[in-house]
């Protein structure tokens, strides 16, 4: 069986958690099926991947534009596959393409849903409305869905009323426990000014109002001060944000210290010691389909704290290896919390309980450890997605 799997992030060019999983299931998926990636960006050494360099455009060219210039090729590159797998709208259009003009089965993974991501409308503008132009055609035609989380999957029954449920398959993200496991050296922390001596309360995500950065800033005032804040950011969405959030960070340093803030994707030995050392590792999305950081800071024995929305619940077992922080959120798809002020104390008070009883604190983290080698491996996951394609193929 042939499988193209369509992708724009894939290594070394990675930037959030689905290129993650990409990565990770085309690993696992090797061994499966004749594999071919078709992803964005500058070439890849590897003979079964194949990169896409987004078309220039005159003028001021929408870049939702350029993605879609990629898709073109990346579709017409797909003849002779027997299942055309697209992950994220960056891609869905070239599945959709390819099942159009070859009549290739098209399975789409969804990641996330750009209809609950109003917030991206400031980062593409008139592209957002292109986006999810795509996303709805490609999902709705789709020979079958998979939802990274059972409550993705609910969000696209609720988004989509037009898929048949039936359509729709779950397969969790997962975690190499290999190369994801505790690391307690103590170089990266020395590299970036963090004192391995006091508390430290760690943040890993991009600073776009989906990952909550902002809510979790205004509850670090309420914070134990022994304990350190490490913020590692990504790249802002815009400059808006970044700015609000400079601004705020800003704000925190000076009525408190050991604020720190990291910028840039992290190498992994780096992301490991910092993951390890955290006291708390805090994940205080608004939205979060499943999460793959909460389960890399699980498989380096930590404890978390983390929203009680989407799919953080499948993955942070409440009272068992984290705390989860409920929050009433706006319905009009940002997942704006009705009260604000309310959730960031609460936050901040769920963090202040495990700052205040470290043992408590290991306990949840060595659980977290023992489920994420448990329930969360990688070749579960594309064992499951070949059951798909199988499925996709005989119904043909």
């Amino acid at each position: 069986m042939r499988v193209d799997l369509l992708t724009k992030e894939f290594p070394p060019e990675i930037y959030g958690g689905a290129g993650v999983h990409v990565a990770e299931l085309a690993r696992e998926m090797r061994a499966l099926v004749d594999l071919r990636v078709r992803c964005f960006g500058t070439p890849r050494e590897a003979p079964d991947v194949t990169a896409y360099a987004e078309p220039e455009l005159p003028g001021d060219g929408n870049p939702a534009l350029r993605t879609l210039g990629a898709n073109v090729e990346m579709a017409a590159a797909c003849a002779g596959a027997d299942v055309v797998h697209s992950h994220t709208w960056y891609a869905n259009a070239a599945g959709r393409l390819a099942q159009v003009l070859y009549g290739t089965p098209h399975v789409a993974t969804t990641h996330s849903l750009e209809p609950l991501r109003p917030w991206k409308a400031e980062q593409l503008g008139g592209g957002y409305a292109l986006s999810s132009l795509v996303e709805r055609s490609a999902l709705e035609s789709a020979d079958a869905l998979i939802a990274v989380s059972h409550g993705m999957r609910q969000d696209i029954l609720r988004v989509y009323p037009e898929v048949d449920p039936e359509r729709v398959h779950v397969v969790h993200n997962g975690i190499d426990t290999s190369v994801y496991r505790p690391d307690h050296g103590t170089a990266a922390l020395e590299r970036h000014g963090v004192d391995p001596d006091r508390p430290v309360v760690l943040f890993v995500g991009r600073v776009t109002r989906q990952k909550g950065l902002a809510h979790l800033l205004r509850a670090a005032f309420e914070l134990d001060p022994r304990a350190q804040l490490v913020l590692c950011c990504g790249q802002p969405d815009t400059a808006e944000i970044g700015a609000e959030t400079a601004q705020l960070v800003e704000e925190l340093r000076r009525v408190r210290d050991g604020v720190v803030r990291i910028d840039g994707m992290l190498d992994r030995t780096s992301l490991l010691q910092l993951l390890t050392h955290a006291s708390v590792f805090v994940c205080p999305s608004l939205y979060e389909p499943m999460g793959i950081v909460n389960l890399e800071a699980m498989a380096c024995g930590t404890a978390v704290v983390a929203t009680e929305t989407g799919g953080i619940p499948e993955v942070v077992s409440d009272g068992e290896t984290g705390l989860l922080v409920p929050v009433e959120q706006e319905q009009d798809g940002s997942g704006t919390p009705l009260a604000p002020q309310r959730f960031a104390s609460d936050l901040a008070t769920a963090v202040n309980r495990l700052l205040a009883d470290p043992d408590h604190a290991d306990r949840l983290g060595a659980a977290g450890l023992a489920r994420a080698q448990k329930e969360f491996g990688w070749d579960v996951a594309a064992q499951r997605a070949h059951a798909v394609y199988r499925s996709v193929l005989g119904r043909r």
